[in-house]
């Protein structure tokens, strides 16, 4: 267990330094917290590179499609699926490369599916040496929750993922080898790419009276947050296969490229974005005119990254929904926030903009722990953020389930 752990947190800072260095070599850029947009690239290069990445991940998607090739997914992993390791490593490469690109889904996928396929090999190797067969299913859920937490530097959050969302269930056994696991490849992936926090945040104390806030936040979030896991869940499920997906997809990757000529946030995994919601601030002195604008601007800056998240879904692109989702939930948590400072001076904005990330993601993938530890972690937030973030996420999440139970 300890071995696989150290080795899915080599795999994940192999990925994350795959990533930078695909970044640099197609946009000449790479993101950091301070400068996660890529304005700084000259617009027509932006096209061109996301317009390229998806016609080259198009014909490798396409032709793993062909002929029963298709790599199983971490859920069906989990379950005992075979993961081929020659085409999972292609898959995985093919996904890091496209978002680095620029195109519009999430990155979190890939080194899910490097720990499961590293933990499917584990166990059939285990296997020759006594393991048991149900023994199986935790080391492959656990090792893919450890992928997540070495490329995000996220420990709890990787856990988290191995037990809320692919194993769903909790004994002393399933927290034991998912905790410990990922905090190895926590150790190793950010021994490679470093510790720093994903998302640049205020300094402003979390105040109790933010709980009177959240009761709008956490509702509105969870409203928002199942409408964007229908759409993705829609284009899953219709996704194009085969030769057709070439051309959608890079379809839609120039489309991409020709919004980004004037929003390159909605490029990448959406930590642009994401990382806008967070930045803004309501200014002494702040005019109707400013405020309207920053409300506009956020606001159809997430519906564009919503819509084309969705499309590169249905065109045929594989990748996750997870960072697309804090992005979304950022953006319109900020929109809550400047319309509040209005009423509440003082109150910080960003606060709202993270609240808001954690409780849209807790809704679009129904794992409340989950989403309350990765806002934790990628942004370093203190203890306090605990109390109004989990009534938020809570007031998303019984607001989603009268949703999602009728879906």
């Amino acid at each position: 267990m300890l071995c696989l752990g150290l080795l899915v947190g080599l795999s994940s800072g192999l990925l994350a330094r795959f990533f930078e260095l695909t970044q640099a070599g197609l946009l000449g850029f790479t993101e950091t917290p301070e400068a996660p947009t890529a304005e700084v690239v000259p617009p027509i290069r932006r096209l061109v590179s996301v317009t390229i990445a998806g016609l080259v991940a198009g014909l490798v998607w396409a032709w793993l499609r062909t002929r029963n090739r298709l790599v199983p997914s971490v859920g069906q992993a989990v379950k005992g699926a075979p993961m081929p390791p020659g085409r999972t490593v292609v898959h995985v490469l093919t996904q890091i490369f496209f978002v680095a690109a620029g195109g519009s889904i999430g990155r979190e996928v890939a080194p899910r599916e490097a720990g499961a396929l590293l933990g499917g090999l584990w166990t059939r190797m285990g296997r020759r040496l006594g393991l048991h067969d149900q023994d199986g299913p935790l080391l492959v859920a656990s090792a893919a929750g450890a992928g997540f937490a070495g490329i995000y530097i996220a420990p709890l959050t990787g856990a988290f993922f191995g037990i809320e969302v692919l194993l769903r269930r909790v004994d002393a056994e399933v927290v034991t080898v998912n905790l410990a696991m990922s905090a190895l490849a926590t150790l190793v992936g950010g021994s490679i790419k470093g510790f720093a926090p994903y998302y640049k945040v205020g300094s402003e104390s979390f105040r109790p009276w933010l709980m009177a806030v959240v009761l709008l936040i956490g509702p509105v979030m969870g409203l928002l947050g199942v409408g964007f896991r229908r759409m993705t869940s829609w284009a899953e499920a219709h996704r194009t296969n085969g030769p057709a997906a070439i051309w959608q997809l890079t379809g839609v990757a120039l489309l991409t490229g020709l919004v980004a000529l004037a929003v390159p946030q909605v490029m990448g995994n959406g930590r642009a974005l994401a990382q806008m919601g967070m930045d803004q601030r309501l200014p002494a002195g702040f005019s109707g005119l400013q405020l309207t604008q920053s409300l506009a601007l956020l606001a159809l800056f997430a519906l564009a990254k919503a819509l084309l998240t969705t499309a590169t879904i249905r065109a045929g692109a594989f990748g996750g929904t997870l960072t697309p989702s804090i992005a979304l939930g950022s953006a319109m948590g900020a929109v809550l926030g400047l319309l509040l400072a209005c009423l509440v001076p003082g109150l910080p904005v960003w606060q709202c903009a993270v609240i808001g990330a954690a409780s849209l993601l807790a809704a679009s993938q129904q794992a409340p722990l989950m989403a309350m530890a990765m806002l934790m972690e990628v942004c370093h937030l203190p203890v306090m953020a605990f109390m109004p973030m989990g009534l938020a996420v809570a007031l998303s999440m019984a607001v989603s389930r009268l949703f999602v139970a009728k879906s």
